[in-house]
């Protein structure tokens, strides 16, 4: 224990390893030094990335996407757009009525002259009833104007006539047996004159009954037959009239179709005229039908691109539900006019054969086929806009945002598509940049614009 104690006070700090008071080590100072250096080339590398941070280019990529050599042999241009039927009706409603019955849902099939809504039909019946008898009322009249009368009414005419020449010639009789008795003094003046009044009188009758038995013959005259003919057509359309009315109560399918739409429900008001907006109001139409089997997708050709198209060209056309599922088509019709807004041309390609797979309003890509047959080897290549694509000392580039740094790649444009341009030298799915300063070149660091 005792010797442990020696080698403990032989143990002391030299005076060379003191400070200049004796107490401090001079190795502590180098230390502090050295850690104050080191914080500052610290600081002066942090404020260096920030200034080099402040200068990075912001822009904007896209995806480059790659087509396959198998989906464009022989293809021109590609479009997209969106499937829409041929024929789309909205089904009105001829007149104005409250609906008593409707008989259809959303995606049912129906057949051309299917009833699909009934409307309250009472008043139209009782209209319908009411010029009816008033059309079967002018038909008597007119029939009886032109048979012309009866023959038991000619004989009654004919005996009244015998009846009256019998009276005229008794009266005669008596107005000669009368006349000199008178002279003789054995009648009075009296009696001769009420026989003559009684002669004039059965002339007159005789001469009536002659003109009734006359026209009772010969009937009425050609234009009172061509009035009451008038009358009887006038009351005919009349009756079509309310009968068309009461028919379109029915309202039914004008052609064979799906339904699309149904605006109308039990007891709201249908009118012919003006529909309303507000709720509760009348409704303009009932339901909306369209024939499935007749198809077209509407395309917006850019101007740049119409050139290669022709009428009737022949297209491919596949959906992005059933990417798997090609339909043949061909152009339909191509509009008159440009969209001057956006330099466009309205296109319809028309679906062959199309099926249940197939809904307006789907998106759809159309594949127009060159009218000459494709090559053995079809060009393949990756897709990128338009904007993407620099000239530089006379090739073509892309820069590519790679690890936050602009990559440069030369690439060869083969082909333009709707989308931009099919070029080779890249192998999809790089990022693009498309929109950036125009002194960025190759190596630059960059960042997506909007990203901290």
């Amino acid at each position: 224990m005792a010797t442990k104690f020696e080698d403990l006070k032989s143990l002391r700090i030299e005076d060379e390893h003191r400070g200049d008071n004796g107490n401090e080590p001079k190795w502590s100072k180098r230390y502090i030094v050295v850690g104050f250096a080191a914080l500052v080339v610290a600081s002066l590398l942090a404020l260096g990335y920030r200034i080099a941070e402040g200068s990075v280019a912001e822009v904007e990529t896209a995806r480059a996407t790659a087509e396959s050599g198998g989906s464009i042999g022989g293809v021109v241009l590609n479009a997209t757009g969106y499937i829409v039927a041929h024929h789309k009706i909205n089904v009105n409603s001829k007149v104005t009525g409250r609906v008593k019955w409707i008989g259809v849902e959303k995606g049912d099939k129906v057949k051309e002259g299917q009833v699909l809504v009934r409307l309250e039909d009472d008043e139209f019946r009782a209209q319908y009833l009411q010029a009816k008898g008033a059309y079967e009322a002018a038909k008597a009249r007119y029939e009886e104007a032109k048979n012309g009368s009866r023959p038991q009414e000619i004989q009654r005419a004919q005996h009244d006539l015998d009846q009256a020449k019998a009276q005229l010639v008794d009266d005669k009789a008596n107005l000669d047996r009368i006349r000199p008795l008178v002279q003789e003094g054995v009648f009075s003046r009296q009696q001769l004159d009420d026989a003559i009044a009684r002669y004039d009188g059965s002339q007159q009758k005789v001469s009536s009954l002659q003109r009734t038995y006359d026209l009772a013959k010969i009937g009425q005259r050609p234009e009172e037959i061509e009035m009451a003919r008038g009358q009887m057509v006038q009351a005919q359309g009349a009756m079509d009239y309310a009968k068309s009315q009461l028919d379109a109560t029915e309202i039914r399918a004008p052609v064979t179709g799906t339904i699309l739409d149904r605006t109308a429900e039990k007891g709201e008001l249908i009118t012919a005229q003006f529909a309303s907006a507000a709720e509760g109001g009348p409704q303009g139409s009932v339901v909306s039908l369209a024939d499935l089997n007749d198809l077209q997708v509407e395309l917006d050709i850019s101007q740049d691109d119409f050139a290669k198209l022709s009428p009737s060209q022949k297209a491919k056309i596949h959906t992005d539900a059933y990417p798997d599922k090609k339909y043949d088509g061909y152009i339909a019709q191509i509009s008159p006019e440009a969209n001057r807004q956006k330099a466009t041309v309205q296109v319809k390609v028309q679906i062959e054969k199309p099926d249940s797979f197939l809904r307006p309003d789907m998106n759809a890509t159309v594949e127009f086929l060159s009218d000459e047959k494709p090559s053995q080897q079809a060009v393949t290549g990756v897709v990128v806009p338009t904007a993407a694509v620099r000239d530089k000392d006379g090739k073509r580039i892309v820069l590519i945002d790679y690890k936050d740094h602009a990559v440069a790649r030369e690439v060869q444009v083969v082909a333009t598509r709707t989308t931009g341009y099919l070029v080779t030298g890249l192998t999809g799915g790089e990022d693009v940049i498309v929109s950036g300063p125009q002194d960025l070149k190759d190596g630059d660091r960059v960042k997506l614009k909007g990203a901290k």
